[in-house]
């Protein structure tokens, strides 16, 4: 695969695995703008996005059609794994950028910052130690 072929679909399944996440906080805050909420939106959100990520780049990213509970157990706990950083970059901006602005807009704003940058720390990452031929 290209170059460029390569940064258009990690960059779309990005977008697709962001706009997962902030559509399922989008649904919990609407039930209440409370912190508890706001949390439990963040985590919902979290792993949803994290779901649909890990499928989209194990299958279109790195073409790793290794199968069986084992190996998916695996896998995925190495992915979760390694998001746990990028994890924290994510939730760093998005919860400064609700703090200072107490704004939907800009928490999503801090969101999508944040996750794009830690998508691309998360792909080095990914490529190293979840699908490299040794994992």
């Amino acid at each position: 695969m290209s170059l460029q072929t390569l940064i258009i679909r990690y960059t779309v399944f990005a977008v697709i695995a962001t706009f997962m996440n902030l559509f399922f906080q989008r649904m919990i805050l609407l039930i209440d703008n409370s912190f508890p909420y706001f949390i439990t939106a963040v985590a919902v959100g979290t792993l949803v996005g994290l779901v649909v990520k890990y499928y989209l780049d194990k299958r279109w990213i790195f073409f790793d059609h290794k199968k069986g509970v084992h190996h998916y157990s695996r896998q995925f706990s190495l992915y979760a794994s390694m998001g746990i950083f990028t994890t924290t970059i994510f939730w760093g901006f998005e919860t400064v950028f609700w703090l200072i602005w107490q704004s939907h807009f800009m928490r999503e704003i801090g969101a999508i910052i944040g996750l794009a940058i830690g998508y691309v720390v998360k792909y080095h990452l990914d490529k190293r130690y979840v699908f490299s031929h040794d994992a």
